[in-house]
């Protein structure tokens, strides 16, 4: 398998949600960081070439001296991230080292993520795909909610997926979906933006265990998922 692969990892974010403490990213799973999980885990796919940390400000040389020791034959770059997920992804692309044309990006809060999905998106990626995002089935009924409260529609679960990461995509349509991002504009992952933009987004398979950490409740459903392995 080629390694022709580069993984942006936006770690910057403060995870209000987990509770109060350090930054989402640095906060302790069985006694490592989420980081640490999370990047020992996406270093040890085949195709990984390099991965570039988003980290948070202040913390670029603790976060380069706790994943030199995990990243194995991967180059390590650690930059400033930003003040939203969005600057963090695009300082992170700006760093990346310019020869891997597939760009993964993946949340550190997806600490758990197996090797084998990422060399999985990557490959959709070689194999064609602008872009490429792991999905599950929704199980839950879903609502469609207006301003006060009402429901207004159930769609269809069938039709409907979980994403997570890591999703994937051929480097050019990455920076050019950055490139043309208007001031203020948002977006809830980087597969919307892209097929804002006119990219078409694949979508494979995920895995139960890339589940993300967000709340303290996660926490402990991720320390179950450790303890099994």
């Amino acid at each position: 398998m080629p390694r022709d692969t580069v993984v942006l990892v936006p770690a910057a974010g403060r995870g209000e949600r987990l509770g109060p403490g350090a930054p989402k990213a640095l906060r302790a799973l069985r006694g490592d960081p989420l980081l640490l999980h999370a990047v020992r885990r996406i270093a040890a796919a085949e195709s990984v070439a390099a991965i570039v940390v988003a980290a948070p400000p202040g913390a670029e040389r603790a976060v380069r001296d706790l994943l030199a020791s995990v990243v194995g034959a991967a180059e390590l770059v650690v930059v400033t991230g930003g003040a939203s997920r969005e600057e963090s992804v695009a300082r992170a692309l700006a760093a990346a080292p310019p020869d891997p044309q597939v760009v993964l990006v993946h949340d550190a809060a997806r600490c758990l993520c197996p090797p084998e999905l990422a060399d999985e998106v990557a490959a959709a990626v070689r194999g064609g795909h602008d872009a490429v995002v792991p999905v599950l089935p929704v199980t839950d009924t879903v609502k469609q909610v207006d301003g006060g409260g009402a429901v207004v529609a159930t769609p269809d679960r069938a039709t409907l997926r979980a994403v997570q990461t890591p999703q994937g995509f051929r480097r050019e349509v990455l920076v050019r979906a950055y490139a043309a991002v208007a001031a203020g504009e948002t977006w809830t992952d980087d597969a919307s933006l892209v097929a804002r933009y006119g990219a078409a987004v694949h979508t494979i398979p995920g895995r139960e265990e890339a589940m993300k950490v967000t709340r303290p409740f996660d926490l402990l459903v991720a320390e179950a998922v450790l303890d099994r392995a």
